[in-house]
This record gives structure tokens, sequence and C-alpha cells, in this order.
């Protein structure tokens, strides 16, 4: 204030007498109530501490509209004002202009300075401004686009200066550059129902708190919802009111006349700041799933494939590529959530406003889904100008004789996951532009033949129909690009689908399928994806012959029909998602692998027929997951198939009752030409080997293991592996510095886990390493002849292993003490609790130190703890096998 005088007393020009009128935007606070919770606090506390760090200049606040960003910068802003001076904070307007938010700034910096009409000077005058205060906090609210901060005028990186914004989109966040990036999330419901109570400044309502709770429900922990409904309902003090009012809410909360004036302007901004249509259309179309539905990335896009929402690109892999693209856009810019397994959901409010986007305007849907209907909505709900209708997710058995809505401009109609029976004849009658028709999940036997009369219809979804004995013909239905059969009690193919010439994806996964005749395969020349059932033999040269052709699962004969199916691919485009079974598959995949992947899966008698000795096996370069059981591998897995010594992207194998293989590699003199096998691995899985003698096998002169081989394993399981007698020995370990996950169990000659190969007694570090479980190995003398330094291990599982007299986990020290691993959490002994006790133990009373982290297990089946959750069952079921003396128990990853 006192250089402002100054300035003026040079100036001799005292327009408004001698005293300054304090310029209050300098000194305000932005008082607001100081919101409760947890998830508060630790935003603001996350904020403060990047404000506090030299190293970051500029922070990003995002989330959905109405989560509270502008009250968490509120609030950041009047605590830095108990200690800063220059902190402002300025609203960026909606209809954003750099000249625009140039006078806004220096209306917040200093009200004297004089605007300029030029862009360029205005950024000067406010680059000088910024350089006078030396150390401030801009704080821009509710951004939209990025800001170039250089043309504004705002010091990038000026020592002591700090720029926050809030934004509903992350890419303004990682556009502007912010070093720190928070998502405000929606309340718990706790939270949300405190902040209700709070809001209604009553304490504990005299009414029934399940009615407050269903009413907060409603507004999905929107903050600006629930604040805005509990103002609403303040004063009020008659129950007959407050059930009306959560009566009402179950229809529409949105449709209240506070929440339409309040809230739906905010959240209907977010979706017209979407510039792509198509983008709109796709987000749109979310809402035709029900409320809290959630919905994998990979069921979306190719829903949106389905709909043809997207552009249409060359390939599956650019178009699932487009499909992340808009998903992510989607998410980024908060209308659509993500959860912990990466699905996705809507939040209620945003789908209900979309829901009445479509209700209003065209292109108009009908969305009930959800709503435990049984019956169809009634006739004058089906107007003409509809576009869309799901009814998915409901009780509906029947559609009667006589129902026939006249929507003509229907193009899409979902009725699955209903336990639908009976479909009049006459109901697709009146529907002549459907496109888009989705029965799966539901009971029906059969099919109406007006299907055969929808000449526009694109896609034909009847998977998981589990009834479906028949389908009409579909000879006229040349727009057809889409045909989904999987998981129906079809025995033939549809009469009239060898003239459908426009086919791209065709589904026919039924375990009652006779047979795909002859020949018409060949004619379907634009399919991208086809699957068959392993029952089926199909031609290899119909297969050749799909140029198009990109995602596949099927089963083969033998190898030497994969051998021609990756030799024909050569000269077409590379399949992008493949589930291939060579030999018979007996046994469900119990590993569950997100999204598409490339999967080869040699069964029964796979490798029975192999190819001549001129025709090596082959595999997939890009082979990401493979698999052996009972297939008749044999000798050394590299030398069966030696082009894995190539495959880059192999994450996990699993080698499952094969009795006749010895080891996965040799170790021999010319090993240097086969490359760096493995080197891409993450997890390998060895179970029922009985001839395995170990994962490697060394010739008389051999070369060294290539550094890079098993240098990304996490995890590996040897189970039933009985003539294995160690793991791997001391001098490999270096290549095992990943491995987090270290289980063996069952393995009745198994003498050391680590061997000290140089008789040196080196100590052996792993690193990474988490779980540690033994299991079963009666001969086991020795878990390694060094101390074991494990300083991440978490837990450990040990459980007839009698014969080791010294567990060799070295301690570390805290503050000169001796101290269990700072992650270990349990140590699980399975059975004697005297051999525990007797154990020796590299520093003195480590035993001691671990006790409190020890559970002693009760006899019981063998392998209870011995695997994570994902293995357990198999592990037990295979035990129990064995115990029963079964032989070549089947177990798929």
């Amino acid at each position: 204030m006192i250089e402002e005088v100054t300035v003026l007393v040079e100036r001799r020009n005292f327009p408004s007498g001698l005293f300054l009128e304090v310029d209050e935007s300098i000194d305000r606070l932005l008082l607001i109530p100081r919101p409760n919770g947890q998830a508060f606090q630790q935003n603001f506390d996350d904020i403060w501490t990047s404000l506090m760090d030299a190293n970051v200049v500029s922070i990003g606040i995002y989330g959905m509209g109405g989560v509270g960003k502008t009250t968490l910068a509120r609030h950041v802003h009047d605590k830095l004002k108990e200690s800063l001076r220059h902190v402002y904070w300025v609203t960026v307007s909606q209809e954003f202009s750099i000249y625009k938010l140039q006078t806004d700034i220096a209306r917040e910096l200093n009200p004297d300075i004089t605007c300029e009409n030029d862009e360029g000077k205005m950024a000067a005058k406010l680059f000088q401004e910024f350089q006078k205060k030396k150390r401030f906090v801009l704080i821009l609210d509710d951004v939209w686009e990025r800001i170039d901060a250089e043309k504004i005028g705002i010091p990038s990186k000026m020592d002591g200066s700090k720029l926050v914004i809030t934004s509903r989109l992350e890419k303004v966040c990682h556009r502007m550059c912010c070093k720190k990036i928070i998502k405000v999330n929606t309340l718990s419901k706790q939270e949300a129902l405190d902040l209700f109570l709070k809001t209604l400044d009553c304490g504990e309502p005299s009414l029934e708190v399940k009615i407050c709770k269903k009413m907060v429900k409603r507004c999905g922990g929107l903050p600006l919802a629930i604040i805005t409904l509990a103002g609403s309902m303040t004063g009020v003090i008659d129950i007959h009111e407050w059930k009306d009012a959560s009566e009402g809410l179950k229809k529409s909360c949105l449709g209240r006349a506070d929440m339409k004036d309040e809230v739906l302007p905010i959240l209907l901004y977010s979706y017209h700041r979407l510039r792509d249509k198509r983008l709109k259309s796709c987000f749109l179309n979310c809402s035709l799933y029900p409320e809290d539905f959630r919905i994998s990335r990979e069921e979306l896009i190719q829903h949106f494939m389905l709909e043809e929402l997207m552009e249409r690109r060359l390939s599956w892999e650019a178009e699932f590529n487009q499909g992340h693209a808009i998903l992510n856009q989607l998410v980024r810019a908060c209308l659509l959530e993500t959860d912990s397994d990466g699905r996705l959901k809507m939040h209620d409010l945003i789908r209900e406003m979309a829901i009445g986007i479509t209700k209003d305007n065209p292109p108009r849907y009908m969305v009930k889904a959800g709503l435990h209907l049984k019956e169809l909505p009634e006739e004058q709900k089906w107007t003409e100008d509809l576009d869309k209708v799901s009814l998915m997710d409901n009780s509906i058995e029947e559609i009667s004789p006589g129902t026939s809505p006249k929507c003509p401009s229907l193009s899409t109609l979902i009725l699955r996951e209903n336990p639908l029976r009976l479909i009049a004849d006459c109901f697709f009658t009146q529907m002549c532009g459907l496109r888009t028709l989705d029965l799966s999940e539901t009971e029906i036997e059969s099919l109406p033949n007006s299907i055969s009369d929808l000449v526009k219809l694109n896609a034909l979804v009847l998977s998981g129909c589990f009834r479906l004995v028949s389908v009409p013909s579909l000879e006229k239905l040349k727009e057809l690009r889409y045909l989904e059969l999987s998981f129906t009690s079809v025995e033939e193919v549809p009469q009239g689908m060898e003239s459908l010439t426009n086919l791209k994806r065709l589904s026919l996964l039924c375990d009652r399928l006779k047979m795909i005749p002859t020949g018409t395969l060949r004619r379907l020349t634009h399919l991208q994806l086809l699957e068959w059932p392993d029952h089926l033999d199909v031609l290899m040269e119909e297969v050749e012959t799909l140029k198009q052709l990109q995602v596949l699962r099927c089963r083969l004969n033998s190898v030497r029909d994969l051998n021609r199916l990756i030799n024909s691919r050569r000269n077409f485009k590379p399949l992008y998602f493949y589930d291939i079974t060579v030999g018979s598959r007996e046994m469900v995949k119990l590993r569950k692998r997100s999204g598409p992947c490339k999967f080869l899966y040699f069964g029964e008698n796979g490798l029975m027929e192999s190819s001549l000795d001129t025709d090596k096996n082959m595999l997939p370069q890009d082979i990401e997951y493979l698999c052996f059981c009972s297939s008749g591998l044999s000798g050394c897995l590299l030398d069966e198939f030696p082009t894995l010594s190539s495959a880059r992207d192999l994450k996990e194998c699993g080698i499952m009752a094969e009795d006749k293989i010895e080891c996965i590699t040799r170790l021999e003199e010319e090993q240097q030409s086969r490359g760096v096998p493995f080197q891409s691995l993450k997890r390998l899985h060895l179970m029922e080997l009985p001839n395995l003698i170990g994962l490697f096998k060394w010739e008389a002169v051999a070369a060294p293991l290539p550094r890079g081989t098993f240098s990304c394993l996490r995890w590996l399981d040897i189970c039933g592996c009985h003539k294995i007698k160690k793991v791997f020995p001391q001098s490999l370990v270096h290549n095992f510095h990943n491995l987090e996950h270290l289980g063996v169990g069952n393995c009745a000659q198994m003498e050391e886990i680590i061997e000290d190969d140089k008789n040196e007694g080196a100590d052996i570090t792993l690193p990474r390493l988490k779980t540690f479980y033994l299991e079963n190995l009666p001969q086991v003398k020795s878990i390694c002849k060094g101390k074991m330094i494990c300083d991440s291990i978490e837990s450990v599982s040990l459980g007839d292993i009698k014969n080791i007299k010294e567990f060799p986990l070295y301690l570390p020290l805290l503050d000169g003490q001796l101290s269990p691993p700072s992650r270990l959490a349990s140590i699980y002994v399975t059975g004697d609790k005297e051999w525990w006790e007797s154990l020796e133990w590299p520093q003195h009373n480590a035993k001691n130190v671990l006790q409190r982290l020890v559970r002693f297990q009760i006899d019981g089946t063998p392998g209870m703890y011995f695997w994570n959750k994902e293995w357990n069952a198999q592990l037990i079921w295979m035990l129990r096998r064995q115990e029963r003396g079964k032989a070549n128990a089947k177990v798929v990853l």
C-alpha cells in the first residue's frame, strides 16, 4: 500500500482525494465452511506439501463438476493468506480469451494497472508486476483449456512463485505441465451423510436416518448435489414430506427444481465441452447400461464398434486403440469413472444427465435398464422418433402376440439379460430401420421369422442364449457385419450364412454345433474375427484365405496346422488377438487375463503328430501366454520350439502334466547362437512333471546362461516335479534379481533350493522377493549355504521340510537393534512346532525377533498357504488327485 501512495505522490494526481481506497481484493479471504472428512484433509495436505516443495512450481486439481475442487482451492488460498501477502485468486471465464484473463489478473494484482489493448504489451506489464512481488501464489479456478503462461505474462520459473489450477479435465493439468496433479473424488457414504446432516444444521434430524441415507445415496457422493438437496430440506420437519421427497428422488434427482437450477447446468457444461460429435455419441451410449453398472473397457469398445460410433480403421487393433483413446478422454473429462479393477461406470447424476439429454433431444433414447420391469413399457412410450431403446437387465419373460411398436427410426434395441422366452412374430415388423439387436443372455428358444426381414440389420447379438436352438434364415440380411451365436444350443449354422459377404465378426463357440459347411468360410472374405468351438474340425485351406482376419479363437488338430497358419499369416496382417488350442482342451482356464491377448494352448496329444524333422515346430513371434498340458512335450522345451529364443513378448508360461520333459533350456557350447530366451517372461509354472531334472541342463562344455534370460521373471512355481534337486545355482542368482514369488512344493528329491555350485557359501540377495513358500519337500536339507538377504519379503510359508536345520533369512538392523524386514507380515508354519523351535539362524536372537509374526497351522491339506489366492484351488485339487493315485492331473492357466 505504501508503494501505491508513493506512486500517487510522485504523480501529484489525487482524483479521489488524498486517501487511497483500500483494495479489498488484495487481502480478502474466501471464507467458506471447512468440509469435514479424511479425503478432504488428505488432498489439502498433499497440496500444502507440494506448495512447500521448491521443486514443485505448478499444481493441478481436477475432478468432475460439483465435486469440491473450488472449495478445496479456496481453503488452500485462505491458509496461504495467513503467512503470505501475495496470494491471488482468479476465476477463468468459460468464454476464455487471453485478454480477458489478463485484465482479470491485473485487477487482482494492482487495480491501478492501465489495461492495454495489445496482448503482448499487457503480458509485459503483468510480468513486471509479478516480478515486484518476488514470492506469490496464483490460483486459476475452472480452467478448461491450456493457458500459455508466457502469453498471459505469468512467470513460469520464478523462484518462490507457484501456480495452482483447478479443472474438470485431467488433460489440462498435463498440458499445463503441472508437476503435481491431484484428483478430487466423490465422498464416501459416511462423508456424504455427514455433509448432508451438517448442511441441514440440525445435528441428528428428528426423523429416520434411513430416509436421509436413501436421499444422500441418490447424490452419488457429489458435494454440490448433497448441499443443494440438504438446503432444500432445511426446516422441513414433517416426516411425510421427507418420505415424499425421498420417493421423488427415486425417479429423478436432477428433476427437482433446486437440482435443475444449481447442479444440472454444471454437469451439462462438461458434456457441451465435448466438441467431437463421435465423443458425445460414445458418452451417451454409456447411459444405456443400468445404474452403477461396471463395464469392462473391452465390452464398451466392442459396443462402440457394433454401433459404428467410431471412425472406421483398417485394423482391429487400430479400432481398439481408438476406443481406448475415446474412453480415456471421457475419463479425463470426469464423465466416466474407473474402479480398482479398471472397469468403467457412470456417476449416477452424470448418467441421469445423459438420459435427460437423450430424452428431450434427438437422437432420442428410451432407457429402462435394470429397473426390474416385468413387461415392456406401455405402447405410448414407443414413439416414432426413438433411436435407441435399452431394456437390459430386467425381468421381462414374454413379448406377447399383438405387440408391434411403430418405431421406424429405431436403430438399436437392447433386450439382453432378461428371462425372455417368447417374442411375438409381429414385434419387429414396424422396426424397419433396426441396425443393432442385442438379445444376449436371454432364455429365448427360437427367434421370430420377422427377423429375416430386418434388411438393415448390422449386428445380431445372441451370445449366452443357452436355450436357443434355431435361428431363421439370414439370407436377406446383406448388411449384417456382426453375428454372435456363442454359448447357444444351435446345432446348425443359420440358413443363408454363406450369403453374408459383409460379415466382419462371426462368433460360433457353440457346444452343439455339428459342422460349418465346407466352402462357407471361404466366401466370408471380410471376416476380421472368427471363433469356432474346440470339438469342430475346420479346413485350414479355408482359414488361410481370410486375408483380413485379425482375431481368432479356435482349436487346431495338430502342430502341423499351427505351422500352416503361422506361415499363411506372413502374407497378411498379423493377428491382433488369438486364443488357439492345439490338440484338446479339457480344463477351463483358471487364470484370468485382462483384455485381448495372444494365447496358445497345447492340450492333450497336441504334439503327438509333430511336424517332420525338416520343419521345426513353430510359434507366433508375438505370443504372450503359452501353456502345455499332457501335450506330449519331451526333452528340452527350447529344443522342441527353437523360436522361443526370439519370442520377446512372452509373459507367462505354464507346463503341466507332461511326463517326458526334462528341462526348459540346455546350456551348451552353441548357446550363443540361440539368442536370449525368456528375456520377457514374468511368470513360470511347472506342475506335475515327473522327469523334470531342472530349469537348465548342463552339457559337458557349456556356455554361460545369457544374462537377460529370466531377467524379468517375477513368479516361479514348481510343484510335483520329483526328480528336480535344485531350483537354480548360486552362480545364476543375478538372472533372477526381479523374482517376487518363489514357491516349491511336493518335490520328492529336492535337496537344495539355491545350490552352492561354487562352494563359496556366498550370500544370496533377492532384492524384490515378496513371497517365499516351501511345502512338502522331504529330502530338502538346505535353502542356501550363505545368508539370504530379502529386505522386501512380505510372507513366508513353510510346511513339511523337517530336514532343514537352518533358516538363512538375514535380518536388518534398525537403530542398532535386530529387526524383521519392514514389509514382513507373517510366517506360516504348518505342522511341527518343535521343528520351528529347533531351527538355527545366521543371527543370534533372530527367532525371538520374528516370533510375533509366526502363525502355526494344524496339519491338513498340503498347500493351503502355498500359492496366492489365484492358485489355491487348483493346487489343492491337484494334490488331492495325486493322493488318490490318479496320474496325469491336468491344471491349466
